[in-house]
């Protein structure tokens, strides 16, 4: 939450008496003491008497000074978030259902958002570090995890809780929220090998981070699972964008045996297997068959519509900054881990294998 205040012309003003602790003690009977753990949800006051507070303060209007705050518990009650603009899309696929899911839990609890961006990782861990000297925030969330994150090492040793939007290969000591991403690619190879398909290529996310390594895992998995052998010709170089998706479609069709259909691990890739095709006069769906992951809008308005799993990252935010807080008010992070369902969206970018030769054909185009 941002408060922008501007000046008047008005010399004297009117404003009704501050409700405080001891006001809402007298009006319900209760200890100060009471009051105020009841309104910081301590666990050893009951759920009755935190709602009774809680609908007291509201009635009567009482809001906590936020320097006081700080003094007494040594909070600001503001959560942290450092966006990393120099990643491959920073963040935009989620970015504003992420924040508004952050910024409402936060108002919830009667607390407020603290947001950085950073251009490298060095610049990440700087402002990490800056935020907490200057006590701007209690805790951070911290989205799009890598394997091995320089942010978590940096918070670790400072001691400041944080909560992952994502694993880590060491999660000792790690709070985190994540989508099952496993099984969602799991699932696509079973939709695809329903299908037909035999041929299935995988376009892998970027280098380093979590999320490629766990898609990159279902997608070996879900073969598997669906008595498919795996081929590491059938699997693609990083692709993050159009551009490299369009490039590594094109080095993996150029194969003896092309793929018939392709997963990708985000929809931007998948954008690239669509230009390709489009050039060569195939039609995604019918001549090469997609399915993606992200959800993003600009999938809806291809032809024909882009099968991927979405992801709901305004409920993701606001998840994230409960676990969050709940790791500041001291609950073992071991306890703070949760995963969350992705959606598919089933549109018209998957159908049969189409009939051999059909689609072999057609590649000899000019390219």
């Amino acid at each position: 939450m941002i408060t922008l205040m501007r000046e008047t012309s008005h010399t004297t003003s009117q404003f009704a008496p501050r409700v405080t602790i001891s006001d809402l003690s007298s009006e319900l009977g209760l200890a100060k003491g009471t009051v105020s753990r009841a309104l910081n949800n301590y666990a050893d006051i009951s759920a009755s008497t935190k709602l009774r507070v809680k609908q007291a303060a509201e009635k009567m209007g009482y809001r906590p000074l936020s320097h006081a705050q700080a003094i007494k518990t040594g909070r600001v009650r503001s959560v942290g978030l450092v966006l990393q603009n120099f990643e491959h899309d920073g963040h935009r696929p989620f970015l504003a259902d992420f924040l508004a899911g952050i910024s409402n839990a936060a108002s919830q609890e009667g607390w407020t958002m603290t947001l950085a961006m950073a251009n490298s990782e060095e610049h990440t861990r700087d402002t990490l570090a800056r935020l907490v000297d200057e006590r701007k925030a209690d805790g951070f969330i911290l989205p799009r995890t890598y394997l091995k994150d320089a942010r978590i090492d940096s918070l670790r040793e400072a001691d400041v809780p944080f909560v992952l939007y994502g694993r880590t290969e060491d999660q000792a000591g790690c709070a985190w929220y994540d989508i099952d991403m496993k099984t969602a690619f799991e699932q696509a190879v079973t939709q695809l090998t329903n299908l037909g398909h035999q041929r299935i290529a995988f376009l892998p996310g970027g280098d380093g981070f979590t999320y490629s390594k766990i898609r990159y895992q279902g997608y070996v998995s879900g073969l598997t699972m669906n008595g498919l052998s795996y081929e590491a010709s059938l699997v693609g170089k990083a692709s993050v964008d159009q551009g490299s998706g369009y490039e590594n479609t094109g080095q993996l069709m150029a194969a003896a045996q092309p793929p018939t259909a392709f997963i990708c691990a985000v929809d931007q890739a998948a954008l690239g297997v669509y230009q390709w095709a489009s050039e060569r006069g195939l039609q995604i769906g019918r001549d090469i068959s997609v399915i993606s992951y992200d959800g993003i809008p600009e999938g809806a308005m291809m032809t024909p519509p882009l099968s991927t799993f979405a992801v709901d990252n305004q409920t993701a935010g606001a998840r994230l900054t409960e676990l969050l807080i709940a790791r500041i008010r001291g609950a073992a992070p071991e306890n703070l881990r949760e995963l969350g369902p992705a959606t598919f969206l089933n549109r018209g970018s998957h159908g049969p294998v189409s009939p051999a030769g059909h689609m072999c054909q057609k590649t000899t185009v000019s390219n």
